[in-house]
């Protein structure tokens, strides 16, 4: 494990707690980035719970990662009123923008492209989240401002 003690800070926290296991993967993705695989059966043994259940429900969300993020993760809306809105049109534009394919992390390790299923702006159709902040009505153009202008404030 890449950082037991924060994982043993974590579990410390949730060990009681009913229902403990959804914060400690939230916590420990917030302090890694990501829920290593390698902290499934401590985890599960903290709880009391099987490891088989740690990782049904760390695949069964999509936010939980067991892989690092890239530098910047854009996450493009997959929900049905971002695809009636064009939502599947606007993320092959950003997989041939960004050189990585929904769901990878670009090989340089700047940028994650991720599906996600709902950013609460249905009624502004197609939304994408650039480092956990949304933006609304996003079409090709506005995907490349976006980007652009993420490029430029990484580089400073």
């Amino acid at each position: 494990m890449q950082d037991q003690v924060l994982l043993d800070q974590i579990l410390t926290c949730h060990r009681n707690e009913p229902g403990g296991l959804l914060p400690v993967l939230r916590d420990l993705q917030d302090g890694l980035g990501f829920v290593p695989e390698e902290s499934y059966s401590a985890i599960a043994e903290a709880l009391n719970i099987s490891v088989a259940e740690v990782h049904g429900v760390v695949s069964f969300y999509h936010d939980f990662r067991t892989e690092p993020a890239g530098a910047c993760v854009i996450q493009v809306c997959q929900a049905e009123s971002c695809q009636a809105c064009g939502s599947r049109e606007l993320t092959a534009h950003a997989e041939r923008r960004l050189g990585v394919a929904l769901g990878e992390t670009r090989a340089d390790g700047a940028v994650t492209l991720e599906p996600v299923y709902c950013l609460g702006n249905c009624a502004c159709s197609p939304a994408i989240a650039i480092d956990q902040q949304s933006h609304a009505l996003v079409d090709k153009a506005r995907f490349d401002a976006l980007t652009t202008q993420w490029a430029q404030e990484s580089d400073t």
